[in-house]
């Protein structure tokens, strides 16, 4: 599967953006999505997923200011992002398994998307 991420930008601390990665392939909706984030000289970090049944799992820091979705039709996954703060600023990247794992773990997605950067001005 390829993964094309995008919706990345610059916003104020507050501010909202919405990513969006689309994939390829035919059986979209079996696969477990996630998105991750990587800030300047830091270990890539895990943001959030959802599995094929739709549920949906978070980072500890996102404390409800971020909701992934999926769209099966579109093939096609989503983060909003909502009251963002500096903190936030990286790329973010989406990936894609269809291997049984841990969400949390980066280990566990075989399929990358390029990433997107997100950064947030205070």
């Amino acid at each position: 599967v390829q993964l094309q991420a995008s919706g990345g930008g610059l916003v104020q601390a507050g501010g909202s953006l919405r990513l969006s990665c689309a994939a390829s392939g035919r059986t979209f909706s079996n696969y477990r999505m996630g998105w991750f984030r990587q800030a300047p000289g830091k270990e890539r970090e895990f943001v959030a997923a959802i599995r094929s049944s739709d549920r949906t799992v978070y980072a500890d820091f996102v404390n409800g200011r971020f909701t992934i979705s999926r769209d099966n039709v579109k093939n096609t996954v989503y983060l909003q992002m909502n009251s963002l703060k500096p903190e936030d600023t990286g790329v973010y990247y989406c990936a894609a398994s269809d291997l049984s794992g841990s969400s949390f773990y980066r280990g566990s997605y075989p399929y990358w998307g390029q990433g997107t950067q997100v950064t947030v001005s205070s």
